[in-house]
């Protein structure tokens, strides 16, 4: 069926499947992780497809410059930013981390990453204040906070009292002490 009548995105007809699994008529999976289950599904049928295909993601910031992933690319660079959380980051399924980040790509593959590794996110916004992140750490026992180089100050004037923290990770081009660079590490 078509989606819009001027473009060449398709939407699925399989909604009697929603239909099916509320009537308890289709097996509903036990253990589900949408990352696996639906991003990697959709990045083999693009592999197999010979063709063009519509983006995964496509992103585009104030400037006007743009991003757009396949569905096989933010798979794979999904996977290296769930290594990089398990790997260099130290965490583990169930652990907490804290992502203060605007929307920017790194925010999506972050959440997708999460998915893969059962790494709980707690998402926050850029507004928040040294106290905030304090209260947020503090609560939550996050193993980890990531953000931008805009926030790593606050984060740093309260990390010493935030005693579950053990891994900061700044998305920026520059280098901050004591910080990981998702950037080199990526």
């Amino acid at each position: 069926r078509l989606f819009h009548q001027y473009h060449n995105t398709f939407a699925p007809l399989n909604f009697s499947d929603y239909e099916a699994i509320s009537r308890c008529e289709q097996e509903v999976p036990e253990y589900f992780n949408f990352a696996s289950d639906v991003l990697d599904k959709w990045s083999q049928i693009e592999k197999e497809r010979k063709g063009p295909s519509n983006p995964a993601l496509w992103w585009i910031n104030g400037k006007g410059d743009e991003m757009k992933w396949s569905f096989e690319e933010l798979g794979f660079l999904s996977q290296k930013v769930a290594n990089m959380l398990s790997g260099p980051c130290g965490l583990q399924r169930g652990d907490r981390v804290l992502v203060i980040l605007p929307r920017i790509p790194e925010w999506w593959l972050l959440n997708v990453a999460c998915m893969r590794t059962g790494v709980i996110i707690i998402p926050g916004t850029t507004q928040l204040t040294a106290q905030d992140i304090c209260y947020r750490l503090l609560a939550s026992k996050a193993k980890c906070v990531i953000t931008t180089d805009v926030l790593a100050p606050a984060v740093d004037s309260v990390a010493s009292k935030c005693q579950f923290l053990k891994t900061k990770l700044i998305v920026s081009e520059s280098s901050r002490a004591e910080w990981l660079n998702f950037s080199s590490l990526l």
